[in-house]
């Protein structure tokens, strides 16, 4: 009796279900997404530019890790869960330390001359764009005085500037950043609530309504974080 031969596999459906599954995993699959951290950096630096005037100590609120993610707040250990606290009173300084920033009082009578100074510069000098900035700068003060009243203001050097070493954890590196931006955003929300009724983060940067909200805040509370390049802190 002859023996009946096999029969060949159809190959070609079978590469048909696999491109379709293949197809399927792309569209359902949930890929991780790598999050960084939200901040502008600062524009580089002209060559011909003049040297900055001197900051004050007191206006710079220097914060430290080390390479075994130890904090070293001001010349001073600090845990991190003390790092919020640290970062409000520097921007309020309510026991009036002469080792934190002199905060000034902002009125509208001060922006009104400031603003019509600078209006009259910008008259002579339309190009000017330092001029420009400096006006769009105290319109924010108007628009913050006009919708929350005179308030108290960091002086213009004064800034929280934070060093890693090159081998701080990465985990601790977000969480330092973290912290700082905690205290700011606790101010802004306290702000918020106590003028407007609603916490800062919930301000919606597209609706008309919440912007003018926003600046003004943002013009009282500004965050300034400055991150200098990573290098060698030891570890002690």
């Amino acid at each position: 009796m002859a023996r009946r031969g096999l029969q060949e596999i159809n190959a070609g459906s079978m590469a048909d279900i696999a491109f379709l599954l293949l197809i399927f995993f792309l569209v359902t699959t949930t890929m991780d997404q790598d999050i960084g951290i939200l901040r502008q950096l600062p524009p580089p630096v002209p060559d011909d530019m003049e040297k900055p005037p001197e900051v004050k100590q007191r206006n710079v609120y220097e914060v430290l890790v080390n390479s075994n993610d130890q904090l070293l707040v001001e010349g001073q250990r600090m845990d991190i869960r003390d790092l919020k606290a640290g970062a409000i009173e520097f921007y309020t300084n309510p026991s009036q330390s002469p080792d934190l920033p002199q905060l000034t009082r902002v009125s509208r009578t001060v922006v009104q001359d400031n603003l019509n100074k600078l209006r009259q510069a910008l008259s002579e000098d339309p190009e000017n764009k330092e001029i420009k900035d400096k006006i769009e700068t105290w319109e924010d003060k108007l628009i913050a005085i006009e919708l929350i009243g005179d308030y108290s203001e960091l002086p213009s050097s004064a800034l929280i500037s934070l060093q890693n070493d090159r081998g701080t954890s990465y985990d601790m590196y977000i969480s330092v950043q973290n912290e700082l931006s905690a205290g700011v955003n606790e101010l802004r929300n306290t702000l918020s609530e106590e003028k407007f009724g609603v916490p800062y983060s919930a301000l919606n940067t597209s609706d008309d309504n919440d912007k003018p909200k926003i600046k003004a805040i943002r013009a009282v509370y500004p965050q300034r974080i400055s991150e200098a390049e990573p290098k060698d802190l030891g570890t002690n």
